[in-house]
């Protein structure tokens, strides 16, 4: 293997006290984020409602779908009817409203052992477990466990918690793959096809895995996907594999086309056009601009001499930016480059007050309907590229190592 596809090993610096200072302020701000859901939880804005109800949000379809699962009824999470009746049962009432079940088959597994436990206790155990795997993501990049309190003041992983979505498994699942991927492929690959579950998320994947001929990875990563849909047909029924490719343009239409769940919601250049006024058109001309930029971009940088860790972040920033079917709880996802450019070197002042933009980049998302997180993913991808072009000026013996801080 050449200096190239490996990152060198370099001798450790003390870490700064912009490191130190970035990792108070996680903390901070992840205790007021526990505060702050459980004055929302005591207010009954949250889980459960002034009539002691529970409310409905996107984990119900997710608990739902599993009780079908669990009650041999897998192939009914994929017809919006009996879906609707199943998150009825579920919150104890009906409700407004439609949460469907688009997710493959294979996603059947985690959402029948979640939906085992009672509906209250699943939710708290399906946060706190994505969160464990998206620190465990976090802490194997940056070779620094510190950091997962950084990762975890996101705010959107607050909006992650919030309605009990995926969006830290997906994390998670994103930074173990790449973090992996140089010295143990077969486990990546793995990891890459269960990925899967969000099938949005890999349109690079195989560019960069050709471009950068880990066939390994790659092999592994279609044993483990299709052997995932396989097992996923023996226990839950071949049928519902026809019927998730049946609701999947359906699901697309409505979600992207239509914009049944506000284009606002949508935080890509997509639903950024279409939030402005703009047609489907104009809206995909756009989106095929960035997908095309995204995957230039990714493979001239998997094919040159860059350290891995920017070569790692990246695939993954590009990966948020590439689809237009990214929701606000996915751009959790945008902690993994950040930790892949933190495990080359420590932050300077200039980065520091870019990942400021990135938080800040919620705040109008969180009382208007512009996906402003779209300018969190850009905000990321400055970082990322600025790197990239300061280590094209370093010596290549350098540019092919990273620096990387101790533990904190």
């Amino acid at each position: 293997m050449s200096l190239a596809a490996s990152e060198a090993p370099v001798a450790r610096h003390p870490a700064s006290r912009g490191d130190q200072r970035l990792v108070v302020i996680g903390l901070g701000v992840c205790l007021g984020y526990l505060a702050a859901l459980a004055a929302l939880f005591f207010r009954h804005q949250w889980m459960i409602d002034a009539a002691g109800r529970l409310m409905p949000t996107d984990f119900m379809e997710i608990w739902s779908a599993g009780r079908l699962a669990l009650h041999g009824a897998a192939l009914s999470a994929y017809d919006g009817r009996l879906q609707h009746a199943a998150e009825a049962a579920a919150v104890g009432h009906d409700f407004q409203g439609f949460y469907s079940w688009v997710y493959p088959p294979g996603f059947l597994f985690p959402a029948a052992a979640i939906a085992a436990l009672p509906y209250a206790l699943a939710f708290g155990v399906w946060i706190a477990g994505g969160l464990a795997l998206h620190g465990v993501s976090i802490a194997a990049i940056t070779r620094r466990p510190a950091a997962m309190a950084v990762a975890f003041a996101s705010p959107w992983a607050l909006a992650c918690a919030l309605v009990g979505q995926n969006g830290f498994i997906t994390a998670g699942l994103i930074g173990l793959v790449l973090a992996t991927m140089e010295e143990q492929p077969i486990l990546s690959g793995l990891l890459l096809g269960l990925l899967t579950y969000k099938p949005q998320f890999g349109l690079l994947f195989p560019l960069v895995l050709v471009l950068s001929g880990r066939w390994k990875v790659f092999a592994f990563a279609a044993v483990s996907a299709l052997g995932l849909l396989v097992l996923s047909a023996a226990v839950f029924g071949a049928g519902v594999i026809p019927a998730f490719l049946h609701v999947l343009p359906e699901s697309s239409r409505s979600l992207i086309a239509n914009g049944d769940a506000g284009w606002g919601k949508l935080q890509s250049i997509y639903g950024l056009v279409r939030c402005l006024g703009g047609p489907d058109l104009a809206a995909w001309i756009a989106q095929g601009v960035m997908i095309a930029a995204g995957a230039a971009s990714v493979g001239m940088v998997w094919r040159g001499e860059a350290p891995f860790a920017l070569k790692a972040a990246s695939l993954a920033v590009a990966t948020v930016l590439v689809t237009p079917y990214v929701f606000a709880y996915d751009l959790v996802v945008l902690a993994v480059p950040v930790a892949f450019v933190w495990r080359q070197r420590s932050f300077d002042r200039l980065e520091r007050l870019g990942l400021a933009l990135v938080a800040l980049a919620a705040v109008p998302f969180a009382f208007t309907s512009v996906p402003s997180g779209l300018f969190a993913s850009l905000a990321v991808a400055a970082i990322v590229a600025r790197r990239l072009r300061a280590a094209r000026q370093m010596p290549s013996s350098l540019a092919r190592t990273g620096s990387v801080s101790p533990a904190l």
